[in-house]
């Protein structure tokens, strides 16, 4: 058997790898690369295998980074089966669709600028029609049910608790007379987040591929998000402001609505409106409330049991209209707006940041991870003058970040799913999906627990096993 680590090495975007088991060759993830333009684009166009060649791809989730070139895959010519969990398979529907229009607005974008100065036109990664024809070749397993895909290759998905449908592989290789249990983690959740259930270990693996996103790294009590949240809502209700809040449209919006209405529930906040306003977070709840199988006890017992929507209550408002986005703008009294992108980098939040950045009243609140040179970043450093829209705009309004919300594990739950396998049946584990300054110092805190063959590959490696 081997593994080619083709993305997701020694950083946290595009993962891909390859696996072949004797005539068997099959991809688990294909996932965006994402980094400078023109090499973005060149990774994400050409594959280094043929397409054609693959079996079938297994996807742990539908996060672009894992998800998000499969339109391009299926385009150069792979029509094999792609297995994911029936709540990914509906997320992709979407996201997939979503990402397409993006690269078609890009390439728009880019093609204008390039015909002004006479340079020939670009073509995007792939279209819509290219996502829709790619939906064609997925198909949904459940949890728990395991499948053989041939003689060589069964495969278990297990949940991973890290976003809607998520999950750990478990695959179970029968090669030259010998049996293989390899798990690949995907992304770990978090214990004792709120919405989906707790993270299903892979166990009594001989191989391990893992991710490393927060290898070192310890996150607060899930249970202190609460208590920030709402001391943040009161003070700038009490001013009389509002509250805008950039969040990722799928996993990162419904986590925000559901704490939100507990917090309403329980009287910890005020009753004031709150608006969802982006038509992707608007779709993607309506696919959460299609797979209550994925939500924990207490999701169930605080809202199912009492006929109550986690996602919807009487002061919330789903925006879809360009209209009825622009109108939010004028509203005069305390109120929260939540609407991508997480970083302030395009969608409706840009109008709403343009609108209330000057306001020392209202709160703009990050919930995300921030890259270097975003506009998030820039207002989470404390820059007093930004740029929206090209225009110039003073910060007067209050800045603040909540890193509480991360539906990675961090570096004592990564441990802890590791000191569940055996270091003696445990004869090689790969540390994926995570930058150097995470990952290494987790290697070494792997081996000091008596794990010997702990690798960190990089991009292009090829192991035998």
């Amino acid at each position: 058997m081997r593994i080619h680590f083709l993305g997701g090495a020694q950083t946290v975007t595009g993962s891909q790898f390859l696996l072949q088991v004797e005539q068997t060759r099959f991809l688990i993830e294909c996932g965006l690369f994402q980094g400078r333009r023109s090499e973005t684009y060149l990774r994400n166009k050409t594959f280094r295998y043929d397409p054609a060649s693959l079996d079938f791809v297994l996807l742990s989730h539908a996060h672009i980074d894992h998800s998000g070139n499969i339109p391009n895959l299926v385009k150069s010519g792979f029509n094999g089966t792609i297995y994911a969990t029936t709540a990914t398979v509906d997320l992709c529907q979407l996201m997939l669709r979503d990402s397409a229009y993006l690269h078609e607005r890009d390439a728009q974008w880019v093609n204008k600028i390039r015909g002004k100065k006479g340079e020939g036109a670009v073509e995007p990664l792939y279209t819509i029609d290219d996502a829709e024809a790619a939906m064609n070749q997925f198909v949904g397993i459940p949890y728990n049910r395991p499948f053989r895909i041939n003689d060589a290759v069964s495969v278990t998905f297990r949940d991973a608790g890290h976003i809607l449908g998520s999950a750990g592989i478990l695959l179970e290789i029968h090669e030259k007379y010998r049996k293989i249990r390899l798990g690949f983690s995907g992304d770990v959740g978090r214990k004792s987040m709120p919405i989906l259930r707790d993270p299903d270990y892979l166990r009594g693996l001989d191989v391990m591929i893992l991710e490393s996103t927060y290898g070192n790294r310890i996150h607060r009590p899930s249970t202190d998000m609460y208590e920030r949240l709402s001391a943040l809502v009161e003070e700038t209700t009490r001013l009389g402001g509002r509250i805008i809040i950039p969040a990722f449209a799928v996993g990162r919006t419904q986590l925000l609505v559901y704490m939100l209405h507990k917090l309403t529930l329980q009287n910890r906040i005020r009753d004031i409106p709150i608006f969802v306003d982006s038509p992707l977070a608007c779709n993607a709840t309506e696919v959460f409330r299609l797979h209550p199988e994925c939500f924990d006890r207490e999701t169930h017992r605080l809202f199912f049991r009492n006929q109550m929507d986690p996602f919807g209550f009487d002061r919330l408002e789903y925006i879809h209209d360009v209209e009825e986005s622009k109108r939010l703008n004028s509203l005069n009294y305390p109120h929260i707006v939540i609407s991508a992108s997480g970083m302030a980098e395009g969608g409706r939040v840009l109008h709403h940041l343009k609108h209330s950045i000057g306001d020392p009243r209202s709160l703009v609140l990050f919930v995300g991870y921030a890259a270097a040179e975003t506009l998030a970043r820039k207002l989470i450093d404390g820059h007093q003058q930004v740029r929206i829209f090209g225009e110039e705009y003073q910060v007067r309004c209050k800045v603040a970040a909540m890193d509480d919300f991360s539906a990675h594990a961090d570096r004592d739950q990564l441990l802890e799913y590791v000191s569940l396998q055996s270091p003696s049946r445990l004869k090689h584990l790969f540390l994926v999906h995570g930058e150097p300054e995470q990952a290494i110092p987790l290697q070494s805190a792997i081996r000091e627990r008596g794990f010997r063959r702990v690798e960190y590959p990089a991009y292009g490696d090829v192991v035998e096993l």
